[in-house]
């Protein structure tokens, strides 16, 4: 699921742009918060995909997450970074910055930029306030290791939009 999501369009009340970022993670991936099993935390990991799974990173930023298989599988693709295409302004003033390029170039920066938090969580991506809308053509993806993790480092679950400026990181190799 994690590379169809790149080209798509993700809204939150009417505020977001194209996804150019996301990192997949699977229940038999240690790096998964699922791999040990439901807490209160995950509990919506657990449940039917089409879910926004939020949580707090580090105890500072919200990331935003997809639930995406079937029910009990436990798998998630977190959002990493979108192009802002609609509500730039508000975005900007989200983030207290006047660069495009830098206000949802990583998940913390994308869940403040869009105004996620907690009460986002559980929430079904197919309703208001989350608009999310198919991509147009078949972008070219380059794929890599994700970020900020210490088990499964080397799994290439994290996937972009090849070329954009607006990923949180460069990719090394792009392929």
């Amino acid at each position: 699921m994690a590379p169809e999501l790149i080209g798509a369009t993700l809204l939150i009340g009417g505020v977001g742009g194209v996804i150019v970022e996301v990192e997949a993670y699977h229940h038999t991936d240690p790096a998964s918060h699922s791999y040990n099993g439901p807490t209160e935390r995950n509990a919506v990991m657990f449940g039917q995909p089409g879910f926004a799974y939020v949580y707090r990173s580090y105890g500072i930023h919200w990331c935003l997450n997809f639930v995406c298989e079937k029910e009990g599988s436990a798998s998630a693709v977190l959002i990493r970074a979108l192009e802002p295409t609609e509500g730039v302004a508000k975005m900007r003033r989200r983030r207290g910055i006047p660069d495009d390029r830098a206000l949802c170039s990583g998940p913390g920066k994308l869940a403040q930029a869009l105004g996620v938090s907690h009460a986002h969580n559980g929430l079904p991506l197919a309703m208001p306030p989350f608009a999310l809308f198919a991509r147009a053509g078949k972008p070219e993806i380059v794929t890599g290791p994700r970020i900020g993790i210490t088990k499964a480092v080397s799994e290439p679950w994290r996937y972009g939009l090849k070329g954009s400026k607006f990923v949180s990181k460069p990719f090394k190799a792009e392929r």
